[in-house]
């Protein structure tokens, strides 16, 4: 009997390191490994079954990624219930997986792999698992043994890019939304206008992309800079890019949420419509500097001109985009301008308005009345709580929690991403090799941030809907330092949102980043070389 315990413990231990040693991020409820000799090994007369075709675009991302890392060129064929075939990867729709929402279980043995989810996202999250399988051994096209059951912590997992500041083209885009797929994320908060450069073609509204899309310089080195470069920046996407990007991601089950800035960040669109400031007669420039909203009027003016240049902008976002919500900022606005402005001040006191505060909120209402007319739902950055929340607003909660903790007590949806463990733009070490923003934020400070506070009870802590990261571009002109910003953070994003709470830990983290990196080597990604060294 002892030896038998021994045995079995022996045994137990083995496979609980097996399951360990696959390195999968982020990490699924639940990994049981099998026997070492009971392994899959992927070759060409490997096939994937599919049980129905709402799979094919599950399929086809398997089949894609097979064929450039493993160079294999699998055929998709039809799953019928009777399937006995062998080495087959089977993608099965099955109303039996439930009951958490997008639910997968993955099963690998030497005769197959089946992924079964009871949605089609479920199915695609099961083969981003198993795209990380292929790649944990360094056996090329070799799967071992293995039992998951997985499922996402939060509903919404995001993150954001900034191409403002810093313009992105439509193939690194799509490059980017591969790297949220990957990392089981399912929405992109893609910020296309601010002070800096407006982004998206309106038709009805040339100039906001013939003038509000180009700068004249930018400033050089950390702000307040040692100087101008003189060189005119810009760029911006049409609309049938814009279609381009929705139909990448939605092959992806990833929702865009697209950010039109207003009533602040708006120089942009004054530099080709000054009439919609508070100083119509001047001349404004699309922004050359960063962190400007203080010292510059970059505030439209709330009239029923601006309100309804703003409608026809959404109309045609709306009409572009099919994601429900629509995020309007409503950050940073320096009230200043408004106070030194008549005519703001004859709307405060036509609307029996209390002060400037109370104009924001008036602002805010008045738009979200408009995009839940078309609807949409409104998302904003937690100023947008400054004189009282428009009543089906979502808050993104950036300013610390304070604002996310006010608006879930008062039973509205709430993102979580606190600037000090969300803001991907800040540095990842104190003396990092690279100009960054000049803040801190350690990956240790991301895996181990909460999104759901202590301060908020049960039934109020269903209101944080998710958390995202945030990567602002005013030091990231090229897309291999967005990646080497974005790795590894995003994977620490990535299991603070999907993972269950009691089953992140830091250091197994750390040590399954080994063999992710390995895996970045071999997709050739941009990450900071530092985390290798003890």
């Amino acid at each position: 009997m002892k030896i038998l315990y021994y045995f079995l413990i022996g045994a137990l231990f083995f496979n609980t390191l097996k399951a360990q040693s696959q390195s999968l991020i982020p990490i699924p409820v639940s990994v049981k490994a099998g026997s070492p000799s009971d392994q899959f090994q992927l070759d060409k007369h490997t096939q994937i079954l599919i049980s129905d075709t709402s799979l094919n675009k599950s399929a086809a991302f398997l089949s894609d990624f097979i064929q450039k890392y493993n160079h294999l060129q699998l055929s998709t064929a039809p799953y019928g219930p009777n399937e006995k075939k062998s080495n087959v990867i089977s993608l099965i729709r099955s109303a039996s997986v439930a009951p958490h929402a997008d639910q997968y279980t993955l099963s690998a043995s030497k005769k197959g792999i089946s992924i079964l989810s009871s949605t089609d996202q479920g199915i695609f999250y099961g083969v981003q698992t198993l795209l990380q399988l292929l790649l944990s051994d360094g056996i090329p096209g070799k799967i071992p043994a293995i039992e998951i059951l997985d499922y996402p912590r939060f509903d919404y997992r995001g993150m954001h890019l900034d191409v403002s500041r810093h313009f992105f083209e439509v193939s690194f885009v799509k490059k980017y939304i591969d790297y949220l797929a990957m990392h089981k994320l399912n929405y992109f908060h893609w910020h296309l206008t601010d002070d800096h450069g407006w982004r998206i073609e309106i038709k009805k509204y040339p100039r906001l992309t013939e003038v509000g899309a180009w700068r004249d310089g930018s400033i050089i080195g950390l702000y307040p800079g040692t100087g101008n470069d003189g060189k005119r920046y810009g760029g911006f996407y049409t609309q049938e890019q814009i279609k381009e990007v929705i139909k990448y991601a939605q092959d992806r089950y990833i929702t865009i949420i697209p950010e039109i800035e207003m009533p602040a960040h708006s120089m942009a669109v004054l530099a080709a419509y000054p009439e919609l400031g508070t100083e119509p007669a001047k001349k404004y420039e699309v922004a050359q500097t960063w962190g400007i909203f203080n010292k510059f009027n970059n505030v439209l003016q709330p009239t029923d001109q601006t309100f309804s240049f703003l409608e026809d902008v959404l109309t045609e976002v709306m009409q572009l985009f099919p994601a429900p919500y629509i995020h309007i900022g409503g950050d940073e606005g320096s009230k200043i301008w408004w106070k030194q402005s008549a005519v703001s001040q004859q709307i405060i006191k036509d609307n029996k308005l209390k002060d400037e505060s109370g104009l924001q909120s008036y602002f805010i209402h008045r738009i979200e009345k408009f995009v839940n007319s078309k609807g949409k739902t409104i998302i904003g950055w937690d100023e947008i709580l400054d004189g009282g929340l428009a009543p089906n607003a979502i808050v993104m909660s950036w300013r610390g929690e304070k604002g996310g903790i006010a608006a879930a007590k008062q039973q509205h949806k709430v993102i979580m991403t606190p600037e000090n463990m969300m803001y991907f733009n800040h540095t990842q070490f104190l003396k990092d090799d690279s100009l960054t923003a000049a803040k801190y934020l350690p990956l240790e400070v991301v895996y181990n941030y909460e999104p759901v506070s202590k301060e908020l009870s049960l039934a109020e802590g269903k209101y944080i809907w998710g958390g995202q990261g945030n990567l602002w571009s005013e030091y990231i002109t090229n897309p291999a330092k967005v990646e080497y910003m974005l790795f590894p953070r995003l994977d620490a994003l990535s299991e603070v949102l999907w993972s269950p709470k009691e089953k992140r830990n830091l250091a197994d983290f750390k040590n399954r980043l080994k063999t992710q990196f390995k895996r970045y080597d071999l997709m050739n990604i941009n990450y900071s070389k530092r985390y290798l060294t003890p």
